[in-house]
């Protein structure tokens, strides 16, 4: 549904794991007369579903929902693959004159969505195999230090941990020869293909994590373990990107001896404090973002959506 611009509107709503996006997306969907759209990076993949906390049955039944289960754990799929999928599926939408409302916490394929991407090189796995190694026998330090050299930007943008996003800059330098701010700044990331309304879920920190804690908790009733243990026994190698996300890992170390149970669902509940605090950092860096506090200001959220479509 466009508006004088000719631009398709979107609801977004972002925010930290746990934060209670999914089940307000559905309630927002249906007194607006929406479809969702999943922006979450783990929810395209197939038969991972409890410990990715995709929508469940009911919600689906209630809601249309759009781009999971896409593609299977041992397949590739990028934020370029994303934007791909989602630009179809919001053509989709609204030529059925629906709504849109995007829902999810990867900020990469928000932004992929909403602003466009760097056009970057694909990947190198031989670069990549390589820089692991350094990392593993100098540590990711060593990484770090060596991104500061090529691309101090970069560097100063990225915490020394974050070996994931400091490999790919260091493979992007030596495939192209140019730093990745270079190519960030030659983007700008000015493309606005959609008019959109970027609605934060906010909460206080301690509450956060008591929601994520008991999200664990519900995953392991559920039958989390026993999902992976399906997933190992479908031949998965715990070595796949997607099975080294978390949750999935640690069910692994479980059942490969590594921890205990108990243990293993401790470093799931401290290594999910740890990434809805690496969402937030990305997602303050967004200005257009409207923060809003739950659940005492629900009816705030719904007012906007409804203003905002009509």
């Amino acid at each position: 549904m466009g508006n004088g611009t000719g631009r398709v509107k979107l609801l977004i709503l972002q925010g930290p794991t746990a934060s209670g996006k999914t089940s307000l997306a559905v309630r927002l969907a249906e007194s607006v007369g929406a479809e969702i759209l999943n922006a979450d990076s783990m929810q395209v993949y197939r038969f991972m579903d409890i410990g990715t906390a995709k929508p469940t049955p009911e919600e689906r039944r209630r809601v249309p929902h759009h781009l999971l289960d896409l593609v299977d754990p041992d397949e590739a799929f990028s934020a370029a693959d994303f934007r791909i999928a989602a630009e179809k599926a919001i053509a989709d939408i609204t030529a059925r004159g629906k709504r849109v409302i995007v829902c999810g916490g990867t900020g990469l394929y928000l932004r992929a969505l909403t602003k466009g991407l760097v056009a970057a090189p694909g990947g190198n796995e031989e670069i990549r195999r390589e820089l692991r190694e350094v990392a593993e026998r100098e540590g990711g330090g060593a990484l770090h230090a060596l991104l500061e050299r090529v691309d101090p930007v970069t560097a100063a943008r990225l915490h020394p941990n974050d070996r994931l996003r400091i490999i790919r800059a260091l493979e992007i330098w030596r495939c192209t020869g140019r730093p990745v701010s270079h190519l960030r700044e030659e983007h700008g990331f000015s493309d606005a293909p959609y008019e959109c309304l970027k609605i934060g879920l906010a909460m206080d920190r301690t509450v956060l994590y008591e929601k994520i804690h008991a999200r664990v908790d519900s995953m392991v009733r559920e039958g989390f373990p026993e999902e992976v243990k399906s997933l190992l026994e479908r031949g998965y190698s715990p070595s796949l990107k997607a099975m080294r996300s978390i949750g999935y890992r640690h069910m692994i170390e479980y059942f490969n001896g590594t921890h205990t149970l108990e243990d293993a669902v401790l470093l799931m509940k401290r290594d999910t404090r740890r990434y809805a605090k690496r969402q937030l950092t990305w997602f303050n860096q967004d200005r257009e973002i409207k923060w809003i506090e739950l659940p005492e200001n629900l009816a705030i959220i719904v007012r906007n959506a409804h203003d905002f479509f009509d």
